[in-house]
């Protein structure tokens, strides 16, 4: 579990995040939407610790993350898994050394041991005889995959998945949001996924937050949203509905 309490973050004393409080849930996928520009990334960013929040809390489980030093965050990072937006896999890296990285860097395994989990990884995101790859000889979607493997390395306690979906196509999409789900559940992880895809929210959407600039203005699951009274949710919801009906007519 975490949760964030009273958070708020400026940039050159402009407002990003205004007092933005949630608790996200273990073993369900919890996701952050809004439009571009929202605070959602913003947010995420706050939550792992790349940003420092001008006031508030952050709490994994009962530890009071944004008040830690370096090496006692570095611990909790050991613990979090990232899948980021356009995949982030290193050019120069194979797939194996790409999905090893974060055992070079936080464990001190042996390389048979590395080797295996590795090796294991792969198979659980249904990459199979791709090891000595590289990323520009795979797919959008294999690319995905390979970095949920990489993700997923250290057995964390926390997924952090930043537009998973962005630049597939609906059919992958849907299949990255599956794995992400199953994941979840699998390894009782706390996941945390960023989105503005509402194909999303309707598949996995268990407990979902809608910001609009820099403020939460609605909390809820998949099943709720379509009945919400929230205005500025539902006009992000029709917006949505609408880009999508008008790409569906261009193809």
């Amino acid at each position: 579990m975490i949760s964030v309490k009273n958070l708020n973050k400026s940039f050159n004393g402009n407002s990003v995040l205004s007092d933005i409080s949630v608790t996200f849930e273990t073993g369900k996928t919890n996701l952050i939407i809004g439009r571009s520009g929202s605070g959602k990334t913003v947010l995420l960013k706050s939550i792992v610790g790349l940003h420092e929040v001008d006031s508030g809390e952050i709490w994994y489980e009962d530890t009071l993350f944004n008040k830690l030093d370096f090496k006692d965050k570095k611990k909790i990072r050991s613990e979090i898994g990232m899948l980021f937006q356009g995949s982030a896999l290193f050019d120069s890296l194979t797939v194996e050394q790409n999905v090893r990285f974060p055992l070079d860097m936080f464990t001190d395994k042996s390389p048979d041991e590395k080797k295996e989990r590795v090796d294991f990884c792969l198979n659980r995101v249904n990459i199979i005889n791709a090891n000595k790859l590289f990323p520009s000889e795979l797919s959008g979607g294999m690319k995905k995959r390979v970095a949920i493997a990489r993700a997923i390395s250290l057995n964390p306690k926390y997924l952090f998945c930043d537009e998973p979906n962005s630049g597939l196509d609906p059919i992958t999409a849907i299949l990255i949001d599956e794995l992400i789900k199953e994941l979840t559940e699998e390894y009782s992880m706390t996941t945390i996924v960023n989105t503005h895809d509402m194909n999303s929210v309707m598949e996995i959407g268990e407990k979902i937050i809608f910001i609009s600039d820099g403020v939460k203005c609605w909390e809820g699951n998949k099943n709720e949203i379509l009945s919400s009274d929230c205005e500025t949710l539902n006009d992000f919801v029709f917006a949505n509905a609408l880009a999508k009906k008008l790409r569906s007519k261009e193809k």
